[in-house]
């Protein structure tokens, strides 16, 4: 007997999957990826706990561990000692959801780890508890001109709102929102107003020196489009050539056209051997080959000045769609006394969370992340269960985002666990902790939530959607459907965390970590536990 919740839940994912074009599926899948390639960042160290540091050759024992004992199950441990893992590396917890009743494990919990990606789980459950499932953003335009005859007499500012999914049909439905209003020429300056956030200055290839991969993309109140660029290859064998083609169209980037066919049957590094350059911010150059053998591909790469991403994106986009711009596009403050022309509101925040939980998706969590920074503090100290909807009231700031989060744990939580470590509320990051017994007390605290279920559906399913997807693929897996999970990984972390339904009927929490420079190879040693836990026979 399955928990009764099961099949609705499952057929309630399914139904909420956004569709966001060739372009966003394309940045989710490499974001997912990317999840396996980080390495360390130096100099950052959370004090008081330990750093979950990489070397660039993980050690290897040279004899079979000794056996400790843990409470972890056999099959468990025997996965531990086949990677040559310490069992001492791992924390795991398995605890009835509903409570009371005694865990199943209980190992290493109190102690903080690094918990990489799943440390969204935190900032998703924040976010639909303090802003609430049906939320949205706002990207306003606005102007200081007048319209008249399909000609707009003035500037066309664009005030961004922190929508974490402002993808090319969204931007091409808003564009043509405008146009049906008559504007279509614009007799002025195209004006970005970013200014709802307030960040540092960011280096996207700090945390692991690959700033072209898109996963690094950095968060911005008017985040267009991820700031990536798709490049797709389609070989044409006739001409000798494969065609180069790329979304979204930029004002001032030229990309190569085609680049010569590789004659051959393998496509093997594909990527390498097309030579790809970018060292030039008005061009993307080939220098070499591509496999004829690969056949259709497609690249989601991040865009390699990502400051005047959203001006390139935008006018290029803007023109394509029919309209004129006789000046520039420039970063500037929306006037007090300029005029709303148009409101783009985003897809609601249910489904921002599944995005974010299902796929790792970092900038969208750090979108989320940065939008609590803007409550105020008064108001998320003075709530109570259930909680009233909140809106944002003030300039988000990454250093009010954490102040937000941790008033919202000590209200929700109390002072039963530490505040969790929190950098930029995407686990991408070697300084943000927190422990399994309080990841833990979140997904217990989650299921009994009026609007839990919407959050549980938020988490990838075990061998059917998101990073999970790997989860419950073996014959006759009893997870297989019957998990909800967030995963994540960095270079030497591996962790797993959500809900798990039994043989016998019940649902529990279970959670998962290994902190250690071999982690990757015992990742399997949280499947497996995902998998113990639905066996369970009583």
């Amino acid at each position: 007997m399955r928990h009764p919740l099961h099949a609705a839940l499952l057929s309630g994912l399914l139904l909420t999957l956004v569709s966001s074009g060739a372009l966003a599926q394309a940045q989710e899948q490499e974001l997912s990826a990317g999840e396996l390639r980080l390495t360390p960042e130096t100099g950052l160290h959370a004090p008081g706990v330990p750093s979950a540091t990489a070397t660039s050759t993980p050690p290897r024992a040279t004899a079979p561990l000794p056996p400790v004992q843990t409470g972890l199950p056999p099959s468990v441990l025997a996965v531990l000692q086949r990677a040559q893992v310490p069992a001492t590396a791992m924390s795991a917890l398995v605890l009835p959801v509903g409570g009371p009743g005694a865990a199943r494990v209980r190992f290493n919990t109190e102690q903080p780890v690094n918990p990489a990606s799943v440390m969204k789980l935190v900032t998703t459950y924040a976010a639909m508890d303090l802003l609430g499932p049906d939320f949205t953003w706002s990207t306003r335009f606005y102007t200081d001109g007048v319209v008249d005859r399909g000609t707009l007499r003035g500037n066309l500012y664009i005030k961004g709102g922190g929508d974490p999914k402002l993808v090319l049909e969204r931007i091409q439905g808003a564009f043509q929102a405008l146009q049906n209003l008559g504007v279509v020429v614009v007799l002025g300056d195209m004006v970005l107003d970013n200014s709802a956030f307030d960040l540092p200055p960011r280096d996207p290839g700090a945390f692991d020196g690959e700033a072209l991969r898109p996963y690094n993309a950095g968060p911005d109140a008017l985040l267009v489009n991820f700031k990536s660029v798709v490049l797709k290859f389609f070989p044409d064998p006739a001409a000798g050539v494969a065609r180069v083609f790329s979304e979204p169209p930029m004002a001032g980037l030229a990309v190569d056209a085609t680049l010569p066919l590789a004659r051959g049957g393998g496509c093997g590094d594909w990527r390498g051997a097309i030579g790809a350059r970018f060292d030039d911010v008005n061009a993307i150059r080939f220098t070499g080959r591509y496999p004829a053998g690969c056949g259709d591909k497609e690249w989601p790469v991040a865009y390699q000045d990502p400051a005047s991403y959203a001006a390139r994106a935008l006018e290029g986009l803007w023109r394509n769609s029919g309209g004129a711009l006789t000046g520039k596009v420039v970063m500037g403050a929306t006037p007090a006394r300029a005029r709303l022309l148009h409101e783009a509101k985003s897809l609601p925040l249910s489904d921002i969370i599944a995005d974010v939980n299902q796929w790792s998706n970092n900038v969208m969590a750090q979108q989320l992340f940065l939008t609590l920074g803007q409550l105020a503090p008064a108001r998320v100290d003075s709530m109570t269960v259930p909680r009233g909807r909140l809106t944002p009231e003030r300039q988000g700031r990454l250093e009010r985002s954490r102040e937000i989060v941790a008033r919202w744990w000590r209200t929700t939580f109390g002072i039963r666990h530490t505040v969790p470590v929190m950098e930029n509320g995407s686990g991408l990051s070697r300084i943000e902790r927190i422990t399994p017994e309080a990841l833990g007390d979140l997904l217990q605290h989650a299921a009994r939530h009026p609007r839990g279920a919407t959050f549980v559906q938020s988490l990838s399913v075990a061998g059917v959607k998101g990073t999970a997807a790997r989860v419950g693929r073996e014959p006759g897996s009893l997870a297989y459907g019957n998990a909800w999970l967030k995963t994540g990984t960095l270079r030497d972390v591996t962790g797993i965390a959500g809900y798990v339904n039994a043989g016998n009927g019940s649902r529990y929490v279970v959670v998962g970590f290994i902190n250690h420079p071999n982690a990757m190879a015992a990742r399997p040693a949280l499947d497996t536990l995902v998998e113990w836990t639905a066996a369970l026979p009583d």
